[in-house]
């Protein structure tokens, strides 16, 4: 399903689970990489995505998936670390505030671990599923933050020093939610087995209201398909 004629090298996806890191998972395996699967239990109150990043490296066949155990709540500011309340039904063309789901730095503690295994695996590149189109307002989420990023990792790394710099990948970052879901579809990702909300009930079923929810539902609705993740508010709400 993922037959590449490219020269097989390795890389670092990092995989949290949700519609995004899959697919891009599944397109660092279509480049003809051998991926090596990283995830976070960084205290996020949505930890059941960890087990839905389980499920996907499972499906797509990943030899080797590695969970680092850091906790981000020591540090609060975020509604997805800290005793805030995750915010329901929000405007989302409204980019003027960054939202309290953001979490400080988050992606930059999570490429800098991905950084370091890259280096020691001698990966050649390390995959995250940014986006800068259909995205809740996070800094970190932006080409120019990739691009920061990528000349940092080449200068602070002796891959970089000895002129082999690592690349960071973002393949989905001008792509829009539904042509994310597209293409997952295309190689062959099943997104029933991944979780995106932000505040999930105590049985793993996603609020439906949350800016992750609100985003992942519209997407699959103006594809004329039903998101088969199972939806909390879908017992009393036709969809």
């Amino acid at each position: 399903m993922f037959a590449s004629s490219k020269a097989r090298s390795k890389a670092v996806v990092l995989l949290s689970g949700g519609l995004d890191s899959a697919t891009t998972l599944a397109v660092c395996i279509d480049d003809g990489c051998e991926p090596i699967a990283l995830s976070f239990r960084y205290g996020q109150r949505h930890a059941v995505e960890l087990e839905a990043a389980r499920r996907v490296a499972h499906a797509l066949g990943v030899a080797e998936h590695l969970v680092v155990e850091i906790d981000l709540r020591i540090f609060g500011g975020s509604a997805l670390t800290a005793e805030i309340d995750v915010p329901k039904d929000r405007d989302l063309s409204d980019h003027s505030e960054i939202p309290i789901t953001y979490v400080p730095a988050r992606n930059t503690i999570f490429l800098s671990y991905a950084l370091a295994l890259a280096e020691v695996r001698q990966c050649q590149a390390i995959y995250i599923g940014v986006n800068a189109v259909d995205f809740s307002g996070y800094p970190d989420c932006r080409p120019e933050y990739i691009a920061a990023f990528e000349k940092l990792a080449a200068l602070a790394t002796r891959a970089g020093v000895e002129g082999q710099p690592l690349q960071i990948r973002a393949p989905l970052i001008d792509m829009t939610k539904e042509q994310i879901i597209a293409r997952g579809l295309e190689l062959g990702v099943d997104f029933g087995l991944t979780r995106s909300c932000y505040d999930p009930d105590p049985g793993g079923r996603a609020c439906g209201r949350c800016d992750s929810c609100q985003l992942r539902r519209a997407a699959f609705e103006k594809l004329g398909l039903r998101d088969p993740a199972p939806y909390a508010l879908d017992e009393d709400t036709d969809y």
